[in-house]
């Protein structure tokens, strides 16, 4: 099976690399265009593809405000549309648009849209998607879809084009230091551009849900890695952690963004599951025992508020990793939110003997270092790397629980 490919347009700025990334994620190649058959387009152009979804994404560049830019990039777009009309080069043929607007800026959407409309004008009758990036205003979503539906029928030649408006957040985006905005979006995305795309290019359901939950572990894992490092912020206050109380508003935040990644419908059986591992990881008597181990670690030569702020920053990685293999079970079918004693017992294991191992780690290598001037950056990167960032991409620590 060949693949389809999807044109990505937008200006300048508006997250057109995060968005390819968060969709084809870390392992996507990038492709020359003269590798496959397109001449002059390189500086214009840029194709990624992974070998786990059968369709590329074409990136364009200069979409913006200077006029040469702009015109090299339509030119260079123009270029492999004619390239593709040759015979035996169907498959190069553009399936899909995306237009990328960006959703800070509302009041330049009709504008937006009808310069992307104009830059296409060539595929008249191609399905288009308008992705609505940087959508951190859950409130603005609803005007902002609106305001594009309005945009384009104001755009009669290419409004039956239109087959679904998304706001995305393509990465996790960071608020301040202990609050941030979740990935959101993508799965939607991926299944509508599979679903506009020809027959003979579709992907199989199945293949389709094995991708999607693929990119659902990579983007939990950027929830993990703002969640830890807000709550090395927290513990650097000079204030003892008598128990792991304070970071319940953290912890709640994170556990809340991994559950909507993996798609689990807010309920009241949901709400009992999300308390349980919160429990769990502040008054329970694992977590409690937990602190009292670690705090009498010997030979560790460290002011109380980097201990405190490493002791916290693992209690929110490890909760963090053991709910994403919870919710990943249940997004899975293989347990049920109903499932209290699994999903307790699972994050209890999370703080026993190995979890004491890593943050006497963390305190050992950070221990080496502590003249760094900022000390929760340090101990957030640190603890990240012994809890999130170590493993590959689809493989959960959790696993032999």
């Amino acid at each position: 099976m060949g693949y389809g490919n999807v044109l990505v347009v937008g200006n300048s700025g508006v997250g057109k690399s995060t968005l390819i990334n968060a969709v084809l994620g870390d392992d996507a190649k990038e492709v020359a265009p003269t590798g496959i058959g397109i001449s002059g387009v390189t500086k214009d152009l840029k194709i990624y593809e992974d070998d786990s979804i059968p369709f590329r994404l074409i990136d364009t560049i200069g979409f913006e405000p200077s006029f040469l830019k702009r015109n090299s990039a339509i030119n260079a777009v123009k270029r492999w549309s004619k390239d593709s009309a040759k015979e035996g080069n169907e498959e190069k043929k553009i399936n899909v648009i995306w237009y990328c607007i960006e959703g800070t800026s509302p009041r330049l959407f009709p504008e937006m849209i009808k310069n992307l409309s104009r830059a296409t004008k060539m595929w008249e009758s191609v399905p288009v998607i308008v992705v609505i990036t940087k959508s951190y205003s859950v409130p603005d979503r609803e005007a902002n879809i609106q305001m594009v539906h309005n945009a384009f029928a104001t755009q009669k030649r290419y409004s039956k084009n239109l087959k679904a408006v998304i706001p995305v957040v393509a990465s996790t985006f960071q608020l301040n230091d202990t609050a941030f905005a979740p990935p959101e979006g993508i799965s939607e995305l991926i299944d509508m551009t599979n679903s506009v795309m020809p027959e003979g290019i579709k992907a199989a359901e199945k293949d389709v849900s094995a991708f999607k939950l693929k990119r659902k572990r990579a983007l939990s894992q950027t929830v993990v890695a703002a969640s830890t490092t807000g709550g090395a912020v927290v513990g650097a206050v000079p204030v003892p952690i008598p128990d792991a109380l304070v970071l319940s508003p953290i912890e709640v935040a994170e556990i809340n963004a991994i559950a909507s990644i993996y798609e689990v419908k807010n309920s009241e059986e949901s709400k009992r599951f999300i308390n349980s591992i919160v429990e769990v990881g502040t008054v329970s008597f694992a977590a409690k025992g937990a602190i009292q181990a670690l705090k009498a670690v010997p030979g560790i030569n460290l002011a109380a508020s980097v201990i405190n702020s490493i002791i916290a920053a693992s209690f929110v990685a490890a909760i963090g990793e053991g709910s994403v293999y919870a919710f990943e079970k249940v997004y899975l079918g293989e347990k049920s939110v109903a499932d209290i004693d699994w999903v307790k017992k699972l994050m209890e294991s999370k703080l026993s003997n190995e979890f004491i191992e890593k943050v006497t780690t963390a305190m050992q290598e950070i221990a080496k270092g502590a003249g760094s001037k900022d000390i929760a950056k340090t101990v957030g990167n640190v603890v990240n790397a012994l809890f999130v960032q170590g493993r590959p991409e689809g493989k959960s620590s959790s696993e032999k629980h």
